[in-house]
């Protein structure tokens, strides 16, 4: 099955931030853009949701099946708890041929389990790794493609605007690639947050912050502070569901994943505190220490040996 682009017919699984993204950047190269996403079918969120893909063109579609029956290429972007249930849900409805990418951050084996639905049931799987946040990159975050049906996607995939390259024809490197790079990200985050609060507590952020620009000269600790504070409260809960993977990625590697499981508690507990609004009143672009003071004022007296 050959793929043109400009008669491409695109089905997104998973209408969020990263599917609305890449719909946009699709929609003008290619003869369809379609989309299903939980949010849909919930009474409570559809409404936005279906009102968005209306404006911008995209059609919602009522299941997979119809999404997966009227797509050449099948891109999934879903919370990475959901990679494999979506891959599995979806096989049998796919067109024979057709390809399907898996943007979601998974392991390696999760990967390869989703990977062996797909391919069953007829369909081309392809895994991707995107590695760095979509925003502000859009379709063009750089991204690593793997598998054994990577190499005939990538010519679409570059034709479609996005920044691609094969990894390797072995299912599990551009995932692999992606998940270690995470332990790194996702941890260097939790571990900001974590510092920066405390140091807010002491009264020695800047002293402190002062040091890591000192060591670390080629990065603006507090621009990079405010930033790394700002997604993780946006994205906590998907960064921990991401972290959990990785931390099956280092499982599946033989070891205990100590630090992976630590950082997606982090991440979870940065999440409820966006849940339970303590950072709504911050308006647009706080700086860091906005939000460290909004996490100071939630936590139960301290014990302060400093005071």
């Amino acid at each position: 099955m050959s793929l043109d682009v400009k008669s491409l017919r695109v089905g997104l699984v998973g209408y969020g931030e990263v599917g609305r993204i890449f719909a946009a950047a699709v929609k003008p190269r290619v003869a369809h853009v379609a989309a299903w996403d939980l949010k849909f079918v919930d009474p409570g969120l559809q409404g936005e949701a279906l009102a968005h893909a209306v404006q911008a063109g995209v059609s919602a579609c009522d299941g997979l099946p119809s999404l997966a029956a009227g797509s050449d290429l099948v891109i999934s972007a879903v919370t990475a708890s959901n990679t494999l249930a979506v891959a599995e849900a979806i096989a049998p409805h796919l067109k024979p041929g057709s390809f399907f990418l898996d943007l979601n951050s998974a392991s390696p084996g999760t990967k390869q389990r989703a990977a062996a639905c797909v391919d069953a049931a007829g369909g081309r799987y392809v895994e991707a790794g995107v590695m760095t946040s979509v925003p502000p990159h859009g379709i063009r975050v750089p991204m690593l493609v793997g598998g054994a049906h990577a190499d005939p996607l990538l010519p679409v995939l570059q034709a479609l605007g996005m920044v691609a390259q094969l990894a390797s024809e072995r299912l599990g490197v551009a995932s692999a690639t992606k998940m270690c790079r995470s332990v790194m990200i996702k941890g260097l985050e939790a571990l900001v947050i974590e510092s920066y609060t405390t140091a807010r507590h002491y009264g020695v952020e800047d002293a402190m912050i002062a040091t890591l620009q000192e060591t670390f000269p080629g990065i603006d600790w507090t621009k990079q502070g405010a930033y790394f504070f700002s997604r993780v409260a946006q994205h906590g809960r998907r960064r921990a569901e991401e972290m959990r993977e990785v931390a099956n990625t280092v499982r599946e590697a033989g070891f205990e994943p100590f630090m992976s499981t630590a950082i997606a508690e982090k991440h979870d507990w940065m999440a409820g505190q966006a849940r339970a609004g303590h950072f709504r009143a911050l308006g647009a672009a706080p700086a860091w220490q906005a939000y460290a003071d909004a996490l100071l004022a939630t936590r139960p007296a301290a014990n302060d040996p400093a005071a």
